[in-house]
């Protein structure tokens, strides 16, 4: 079974001989991320004034298979990342500094493409929301965070960024619970834990500033690390939505104690 796990998810030759080549691989190029993020938020706005909808039942039903499958994804992702460290990172700090230019192949880099395009896919949550008429969901944090995910993952790749597949496992973990607490309400289950989905999301932005001192460390005291202006865009970003969801954190759930 290790075997057959380790096959699919590192060693099948599309995995161990990905190259993320611009132009060449779908989504590769700054053209596609422009209209993506172009046709996202113009449709978000659209839909928003238009507000349509759908049967209940119809709109819990492709919420239910929307997060099912973005839930096994996410596993699946994390499970690819941790075996390629495992088998292709010659050390540990090789996970958190590349030494400069590394070149954007191997499988690393493959779950690090597979995790920008799944980015994608979860635009699927802004519609679903605007399709329940659940208006008050949709946020700024929400279409904020959505929107410019998508720009961090291709800097993953264009900049070939240091300490990416630590991102990319917390936040692929976080997100299988977010994801399976999100099945389970489509499902007619509200679990009691929705609080700890904010509270895993915050940890991962904490976690993720830890590290990155680490990273920091071994850049301007050793040969540098590779894409170094990624991860300063990336860092801008977390700590934009670290403040984004203290605050939605605070609002949510001060609220409702009082109201308890």
């Amino acid at each position: 079974m290790i075997s057959t796990l380790l096959y699919w998810l590192v060693n099948h030759p599309r995995i161990l001989h990905f190259t993320w080549t611009p132009g060449h691989n779908i989504g590769s190029t700054p053209k596609f991320l422009s209209f993506t993020l172009f046709t996202y938020l113009s449709l978000t706005f659209l839909l928003y004034n238009r507000r349509p909808s759908l049967g209940p039942n119809i709109v819990k039903l492709i919420t239910a298979l929307h997060s099912l499958i973005l839930c096994l994804l996410s596993f699946i992702m994390a499970l690819g990342c941790v075996l390629s460290v495992s088998l292709q990172a010659p050390n540990l700090l090789h996970i958190i500094c590349f030494p400069p230019h590394t070149q954007p192949s191997g499988p690393l880099f493959f779950w690090a493409y597979v995790f920008y395009l799944s980015k994608i896919l979860e635009f699927v949550d802004t519609l679903l929301i605007i399709l329940s008429n659940s208006i008050q969901r949709l946020t700024f944090l929400h279409v904020y965070h959505h929107a410019t995910v998508v720009i961090m993952c291709y800097l993953w790749l264009q900049t070939s960024q240091s300490l990416f597949p630590v991102a990319l496992v917390t936040n692929t973990v976080v997100h299988v619970l977010m994801y399976y607490y999100y099945l389970l309400c489509a499902m007619g289950m509200r679990p009691k834990w929705k609080k700890l989905v904010t509270d895993c999301q915050i940890v991962q932005f904490v976690f993720s500033f830890a590290i990155s001192v680490t990273m920091l460390y071994y850049h301007f005291t050793g040969d540098g690390c590779s894409g170094i202006w990624g991860w300063c865009f990336n860092a801008i970003f977390n700590a934009s939505l670290l403040a984004l969801f203290v605050n939605f954190h605070g609002k949510s759930y001060s609220m409702k104690t009082k109201k308890s």
